[in-house]
């Protein structure tokens, strides 16, 4: 998306602003948080533990795609608000269809799932788009914003755990009613127009081509390949961390993953405290060793003396994302130039949320539908051996990055 200047209304109706930006960021991961944990449990309840991974994969095939299909458009024709409304609103249709197709049996619920992340992926820059708009400093205001949404997150998780939805259907009512009720909000939110109107599609800018240019300096390049390969077996956590919590014996799984998004809310805040002291380096490096780490801690955790080290493992979610992910952004930012900042993150998704994790959870379905298929106690060594996997391969990427990343940050001046 592009960079906007602060309008007139914004500077004039600065005390509302973030309220209503902080609800719309509630609601936006809300939506996402009720049904994606738990997704896997359902899916195993019905019958349906070999598609998980092709359900998982949607999400990354979406973000793939969104930003070709939407981010030019959203641009040049459309104001975000109205857009992020419209597809909140298809979204809840789909959302609420969802739990007949369950019901009914298989068919055609993956190309729903589909359907549906395809609406909901382009939605996430869109907020991000309204809110940078909106905000006369989003240096200071868009973290708070942003916060609501981790808060958000772990609400659903909260209330469907709280609830004993965990296994249920209802999540997709529950995020159906929370994605329209987002979706009529999103139409009173502050107008937010196609900064670009007017201007042509460009081809160049369509398939981000001086973003790609920026992999001729050796340190991003390096950067870039280590965060696709991370993101693989990163997906592993996303579509079968509840399944095995489930299966270790927690029945509050909704609630006890959420003790990840708390760990993320801490951390996002303490970003600035470590970024001072140990830099982008170290920081990325601590990032990709707390995925091993996690991961280990899954393997270890399978009996009922060792089942702290689960909670260890779901608590590091705050390293694992904050210091990897929220830190590459930051280091993606101050590589690009300011005319492909909006393209370098596009570039960073594409490769992470897109590609890495198309392969992780196809790769990750692959494993787990040869390795975990016993029940009980037997189970719970195959088990253990997936979560093996996923830890040695984390193990060796933070090897590679630490020896092949080499980049020098420049002073800063007081």
């Amino acid at each position: 998306m592009s960079s906007h200047t602060v309008s007139p209304a914004q500077i004039a109706s600065p005390k509302w602003v973030i309220p209503r930006l902080s609800l719309m960021m509630f609601l936006e991961f809300f939506v996402w948080g009720a049904w994606y944990v738990t997704l896997g449990i359902v899916m195993g309840k019905y019958g349906l533990s070999a598609l998980i991974g092709d359900a998982y994969s949607t999400g990354p095939i979406a973000s793939i795609l969104s930003p070709f299909l939407l981010g030019m458009l959203v641009d040049r024709f459309f104001a975000s608000q109205k857009v992020l409304g419209i597809l909140h609103l298809v979204g809840a249709a789909l959302l609420w269809w969802m739990p007949g197709l369950f019901e009914s049996g298989q068919s055609g619920l993956l190309w729903v799932i589909f359907a549906y992340m395809l609406c909901y992926m382009p939605t996430i820059a869109l907020s991000n788009n309204v809110a940078f708009h909106s905000l006369a400093n989003s240096e200071k205001g868009f973290p708070v914003v942003r916060a609501f949404g981790t808060i958000g997150w772990i609400v659903a998780g909260l209330i469907v755990g709280a609830t004993g939805l965990s296994d249920s259907t209802a999540i997709f009512t529950l995020a159906a009613i929370a994605s329209l009720v987002l979706g009529i909000y999103s139409f009173t939110l502050p107008h937010t127009p196609a900064q670009d109107r007017g201007k042509p599609l460009s081809m160049r800018d369509l398939l981000c081509a001086d973003a790609f240019a920026l992999l001729k300096q050796r340190h991003f390049m390096v950067f870039i390949i280590c965060a696709t390969l991370i993101s693989i077996p990163l997906a592993a956590y996303y579509a079968y961390a509840a399944p095995f919590i489930s299966a270790v014996g927690f029945e509050n799984v909704s609630g006890v993953m959420s003790l990840g998004q708390m760990s993320e809310l801490l951390f996002m805040l303490l970003i600035p405290f470590f970024f001072r002291r140990l830099g982008i380096k170290l920081m990325l490096l601590i990032g990709m060793l707390a995925w091993f780490l996690r991961y280990a801690m899954f393997a270890l955790g399978i009996t009922e003396e060792t089942r702290w080290m689960v909670y260890i493992g779901i608590i590091l979610h705050g390293v694992c994302y904050d210091f990897f992910f929220v830190i590459g952004f930051i280091y993606t930012d101050k590589v690009a130039g300011n005319k492909v900042k909006g393209q370098a993150q596009s570039l960073l998704v594409l490769f992470t949320y897109g590609l890495g994790m198309l392969i992780g959870s196809q790769i990750s379905g692959a494993v787990f539908n040869r390795s975990v298929t016993a029940e009980g106690a037997q189970a719970l060594a195959q088990w253990q051996s997936f979560w093996w996997m996923p830890a040695i391969a984390a193990l060796a990427i933070a090897a590679l990055f630490f020896f092949t990343f080499n980049y020098r940050e420049e002073p800063k001046r007081d």
